[in-house]
């Protein structure tokens, strides 16, 4: 997977490329934990346009089994990109996007700089463990 790395209030993130196949299947996941394993990243920043609509259909689980397997192997995840249209159409979604945004491990942001507002407010670099 390509991408690369930046610091973002001091916390190392791979920004995962806008440009590649969709992540579809949890071994997606360990492929770019791998591809970032040697230069520490601490969070995964994805863009929206490696997701593919299959992601947003929670009836697809798609979006589970990736989390689920970041959260396993302990990294954090933004999801990054404008969802506005996804959410307006979708109550699961919506719910979906609200509960994550509340936690630690996955949020969905707009940006990276709506990114580096979230890690100024509710986390410290030493949080990311």
């Amino acid at each position: 997977m390509s991408g690369q790395f930046l610091e973002i209030n001091g916390i190392r993130v791979y920004l995962v490329s806008a440009n590649g196949p969709e992540m579809r299947t949890d071994k997606d996941a360990v492929d770019l934990m791998s591809a970032a394993s040697d230069q520490h990243a601490e969070f995964f920043a994805i863009p929206v346009e490696r997701l593919g609509d299959a992601f947003f259909e929670l009836r697809t689980r798609i979006a589970g089994q990736l989390v689920q397997k970041f959260v396993m192997y302990g990294k954090r995840v933004a999801i990054v990109g404008e969802i506005s249209q996804r959410i307006a159409t979708s109550k699961s979604l919506t719910a979906f996007v609200a509960e994550s945004n509340r936690g630690r491990d996955l949020w969905f942001v707009k940006n990276l700089e709506d990114l580096g507002n979230r890690f100024s407010m509710v986390m410290e670099p030493s949080d990311l463990g």
